[in-house]
């Protein structure tokens, strides 16, 4: 009899686990006339709206890091777009490329807020989508579009930047964030000097805004891309212990911003 509960136990678990997994596809949308390819994960054998989240991707372009974020989360009931901001088939070839990519977007903060809320409308879209429970994350330069996002009043229930820069080009636009914010931070990221947190922080301080400011100490820039090399003194590096701490926060945050309900 208990060889038989157990067989039937494994049948069921590997029943379950059959239908729990979670579907990924390269989905289009667009900006304008711009195409732009997004990574779609979720898990279809959950039903009804549910909470989502968008993931805006560092300055190479939507790539690995960011789709397995995405599937990630998806396991866990979100439904995730990784989000294109360059347009399909755009992606720098060389961080020289990438730099130079990325900085059109920071300085055309309008474009870049554009390129966010196409996702965005794409995404609510969705008929597994509650459009009232979205969060937008991002790594790097989508840390700081994340941001951006909320700056332009973005209809999300949380911000998330990890890793990215804080600065505004439009400080007063701080006025128009309504959801919380979570940074995660390298502690000695030399591309976001204390300068910059300082400004950032009485930026959302002046307005405000529900935010948490989490520093890693010993990180980077980039602490949670494996790519990223190991050596800090470069100024990018990977952080095992700081991603870890990191992806127990954002975790922490969705749970209180955007749970999912099981």
């Amino acid at each position: 009899m208990m060889k038989n509960l157990a067989a039937a136990l494994l049948v069921w678990g590997a029943f379950m686990q059959a239908h729990a997994e979670v579907k990924t596809e390269m989905v289009e949308y667009k900006e304008g006339k711009t195409v732009l390819e997004g990574f779609l994960a979720q898990d279809d054998s959950l039903k009804g709206p549910r909470p989502a989240i968008i993931i805006v991707h560092q300055w190479m372009g939507l790539g690995e890091h960011e789709k397995a974020s995405a599937q990630r989360l998806a396991e866990k009931g979100y439904v995730v777009l990784a989000a294109d901001i360059y347009g399909k088939g755009v992606r720098p070839g060389s961080p020289a490329e990438a730099g130079k990519l990325a900085g059109t977007y920071k300085e055309d903060v309008k474009l870049y807020r554009a390129r966010e809320k196409a996702a965005f409308d794409y995404l609510k879209k969705n008929k597994n989508v509650d459009a009232k429970q979205i969060v937008i994350m991002g790594y790097c330069f989508g840390g700081t579009g994340a941001l951006e996002a909320a700056r332009a009043g973005l209809p999300v229930v949380g911000a998330v930047s990890i890793h990215g820069g804080l600065a505004s080009k439009n400080p007063k636009d701080v006025k128009n964030i309504k959801s919380k914010v979570l940074v995660l931070h390298g502690a000695i990221d030399p591309y976001v000097p204390p300068a910059e947190v300082d400004g950032f922080m009485k930026e959302m301080n002046e307005a405000k805004v529900d935010y948490q400011f989490v520093a890693y100490s010993g990180a980077v820039h980039a602490f949670t891309q494996k790519d990223a090399g190991n050596d800090p003194s470069k100024g990018h590096a990977y952080n095992p212990v700081a991603e870890k701490r990191s992806w127990a926060a954002l975790e922490a945050f969705l749970n209180e911003v955007a749970p999912v309900a099981r």
